[in-house]
């Protein structure tokens, strides 16, 4: 007869010889399902429901009577939803898990859009818009945190930057079929495409809620890309802070994220790129149509240009990152974006505006995946939902202030130039702010 301990340590060892053997080099890593759902989570959740606004605008601005400041005040009630909820979200996905939190905010989101079409007013419309953001901030943030339970610290950035590529398969998808929609469908045409958007979404949100699993340990599998005896300590990279993470014992200590100093400087570096970008992305189209000249197939040609170049740029800075440093790929980034807002505000002529579209394709969606990693690098997996979100409050706070201003800066002057120009500014004051971040020495040097 077995000794009963004997069993007990055999079966045991069997358990994680099964574990591991749903791991072997041939077989799919559900790792990648994981991450092509967020990827989809991002499409719907950012791609559809915040820069869908930007090809609606100029007909949504005619059909609801709207001046520049209450097209730009609409975008900001999306983006202050989106505030709101990305503080909290990462939070509930940490205690809740990721899975229900997308799922959930994907279907909010959904419903949201669907309701935009039917706005009759300003104050409806912003009330929807709104309410979109917010299941906008509570799928995209645990999304992009959920990447660093299911991928090790040596693909944690790459991962993240194929997840925010959702957003350029969106302008992809937007800039040739909303064009068509409006044209045929006239004075409603901006009503249907909210109704589509809002539909695709909610589909969205029933695959989430199918495919998402909270981490790999529900499967019996490790993080992608985590070595055996790897500790979760040893998520270091160029990013101030990288220390033993704070749950290893099993707790969550809530205040490591709130009271680190470095993950302030994060978050007021991501300031700037949600003051900058959202100026450029909201009246990208509206700036073409109006004052440049194009028509609107014309405009939403080059609205598909900046999506297909800003296809693989996540993919491509989260790796970089990887590699040389968030500091560094910060740096870079935030001045590729300087030119690239600069010469939309300086200049009407089609090569200076093609040549703008293109720079912030192929940076677009980089500073997003930098900082996901940069979270999970700081504090480890199981917080970086949690730090993710938190410092999604400065990002936010950038964005919701950030249209109106605009808006009400085009209404004054009768032209964007001046708010391209200050989206410009706040880009070169995140490449300072990227520049001081306090550097730790480990592998990558800075």
């Amino acid at each position: 007869m077995d000794h009963p301990g004997a069993s007990g340590k055999a079966n045991h060892t069997d358990q994680g010889r099964g574990r591991e053997s749903l791991e072997p080099a041939g077989r799919l890593h559900y790792a990648w399902v994981v991450l092509a759902m967020g990827t989809l989570v991002v499409f719907g959740a950012l791609g559809l429901a915040r820069f869908g606004y930007s090809m609606v605008l100029s007909a949504m601005q005619a059909g609801l009577a709207l001046d520049n400041t209450q097209a730009g005040l609409l975008a900001t009630a999306n983006l202050a939803g989106y505030l709101l909820l990305s503080l909290i979200g990462g939070a509930l996905a940490s205690r809740f898990g990721p899975r229900m939190v997308i799922a959930a905010g994907l279907g909010i989101a959904g419903l949201g859009m669907f309701f935009t079409g039917l706005a009759g007013g300003f104050l409806s419309a912003a009330v929807w818009r709104a309410l979109t953001g917010m299941g906008s901030g509570a799928s995209n943030v645990p999304v992009m945190g959920l990447l660093s339970s299911w991928f090790g610290a040596r693909r944690r950035g790459l991962a993240a930057g194929i997840a925010v590529s959702g957003s350029a398969l969106a302008l992809i998808f937007l800039g040739p079929v909303v064009p068509g929609i409006l044209s045929q469908h006239g004075e409603a045409g901006w009503r249907v495409s909210w109704f589509l958007f809002g539909g695709l979404t909610l589909i969205l949100a029933l695959a989430g809620l199918l495919l998402l699993r909270n981490r790999p340990s529900e499967m019996g599998l490790r993080p992608l890309g985590e070595e055996r005896g790897d500790p979760q300590s040893s998520t270091r990279q160029d990013t101030p802070g990288a220390t033993r993470p704070p749950q290893a014992d099993g707790k969550l200590s809530w205040g490591s994220v709130y009271r680190s100093p470095r993950v302030w400087h994060l978050g007021m570096v991501y300031t700037a790129f949600g003051f900058s970008y959202i100026i450029y992305m909201t009246f990208f189209v509206k700036f073409l149509t109006v004052e440049a000249g194009y028509t609107g197939p014309e405009a939403g040609d080059l609205f598909m240009v900046m999506g297909w170049c800003s296809l693989f740029c996540g993919l491509l800075w989260g790796a970089v990152s990887d590699r040389i440093g968030r500091r560094r790929a910060l740096m870079i980034v935030y001045l590729i974006q300087t030119t690239s807002f600069g010469l939309f505000g300086l200049g009407h002529g089609s090569h200076a505006l093609a040549l703008s579209a293109v720079l912030f394709g192929f940076t677009a969606w980089s500073i997003p995946a930098i900082m996901a990693a940069a979270c999970g690098d700081v504090l480890g997996p199981r917080l970086a939902p949690a730090a993710l979100g938190f410092i999604t409050l400065f990002f936010g706070i950038g964005q919701a202030v950030a249209p109106g201003i605009a808006g009400a800066m085009a209404d004054a002057t009768g032209s964007f130039s001046s708010a391209f120009l200050l989206a410009a500014a706040a880009a070169l004051l995140g490449f300072v702010g990227s520049w001081r971040i306090r550097p730790t020495t480990n592998r990558h040097g800075s």
